[in-house]
């Protein structure tokens, strides 16, 4: 019997069934975790399976390296709850175990991910927390005060603040503390002073937000999602404007900026120059570069169950900041067809991307094919929701 025989390939493709480039376990964890919104479904890939795969491959990763990927996740590309699942993936693993407790105090920025990772913890069933869980969370409970403590109490949530609090055993960095975690456990924090807790009180509607902007007490998603709100009631543009000129925007992802000159188009150019303001101090890409711009019949789907904003939203944004940093350009969008648009700035630009074809099929290798030909570039970015 012949024994030399050819080797069986497996041959990688993508969810729809064609072939795919092999890319290696940390890639695959990589591109996954980068490219969703936890627990959503994509236009060809079930939310579920997403979550999956990420869990799959954190077993086959560097825990290092899965350590790193999950605090870049947070910190740079400012997602929330696909970094906690990374960890609560970590935790379940005996080589990544020791990468717990450092990498969970580092991706919880907010109060409320303290109760939201024992919440993924126990998805499946309840469970005593692994020691280095204990560990990271009473780490990152020592980082927030009175006012972000207050703010995400919810007593109506399954797990609340102070059972997270008795869980991890956290022990005060001083007395402040001690005190400030006892009115926790025994709920008497004070109120804090929210746009929620105003307006829910009753108070005059025009004048919550005016003092709010005044005294810059708003954050910067506060801000934008609550615009057209502003508008409704009155409140002076002035007031609006100044606190926009002055909102920090490095924690904004560019697609809020759209939805928020959906709301109030009347505010488009103050809201325009906010979103520029992204680039500030940013390095130009040098030499001659192509944006292509993905218009098919999938991304106009939401990019996420109970969101009204579409993909091609969220395209249109990162093309707007992605123009800007280029030295030469030329902007492209492709479906059934490949049309070079004109070379606009800022909300112009997303006109012409969405006006500028039928929103068809998607053909990404004729398109990249018929640029190649076209144009001499030293680089393509492509901004597209498929899998090619």
């Amino acid at each position: 019997m012949k024994t030399n025989t050819s080797i069986n390939r497996v041959i990688e493709t993508t969810y729809e069934g064609t072939p795919a480039k092999c890319i290696n376990a940390e890639q695959q964890l990589r591109r996954s975790v980068l490219a969703c919104m936890l627990w959503e479904s994509s236009f060809y890939e079930d939310g579920v399976d997403i979550a999956k795969r990420i869990a799959d491959c954190v077993k086959n990763v560097d825990p290092q390296k899965v350590s790193e990927l999950a605090i870049e996740t947070r910190t740079k590309m400012k997602l929330r709850h696909a970094p906690l699942w990374i960890v609560r993936e970590m935790a379940r693993l005996p080589k990544h175990k020791a990468f717990v407790s450092y990498t969970l105090q580092n991706v919880i920025q907010r109060a409320d991910e303290l109760s939201e990772f024992v919440s993924l913890y126990w998805s499946e069933k309840r469970q005593p927390l692994s020691a280095q869980v204990k560990k990271g969370l009473a780490e990152a409970f020592r980082k927030f005060d009175g006012y972000a403590l207050a703010k995400y109490n919810s007593r109506d949530a399954n797990v609340k603040l102070r059972d997270v609090l008795f869980l991890c055993h956290a022990n005060p960095k001083n007395k402040e503390q001690e005190n400030l975690w006892k009115q926790l456990i025994d709920n008497k924090l004070p109120i804090p002073n929210t746009w929620e807790n105003r307006l829910s009180s009753g108070e005059d509607k025009k004048t919550v937000w005016e003092s709010m902007l005044k005294e810059n007490e708003l954050g910067a998603l506060a801000l934008l999602r609550n615009l057209r709100n502003m508008a409704q009631v009155g409140v002076d543009e002035n007031i609006v404007f100044y606190a926009l000129s002055r909102m920090k925007v490095d924690s904004v992802l560019p697609f809020r900026f759209i939805s928020a000159a959906k709301a109030v188009p009347q505010w488009e150019s103050e809201i325009e120059k906010v979103m520029l303001k992204c680039l500030d101090g940013k390095e130009k890409l040098g030499g001659k570069t192509v944006i292509l711009i993905d218009v098919s019949y999938s991304m106009h789907s939401p990019i996420s169950e109970k969101s009204d904003l579409m993909r091609y939203d969220v395209a249109n944004g990162l093309a707007i900041l992605a123009r800007e940093l280029c030295d030469k350009v030329a902007i492209y969008t492709f479906s059934d067809n490949i049309v070079r648009i004109p070379d606009r700035h800022g909300f112009a630009l997303r006109d012409a991307i969405v006006s500028s074809q039928p929103h068809v099929g998607t053909y990404l290798g004729h398109a990249i094919d018929f640029i190649s030909k076209e144009y001499n570039y030293d680089r393509i970015i492509v901004i597209t929701d498929e899998q090619s």
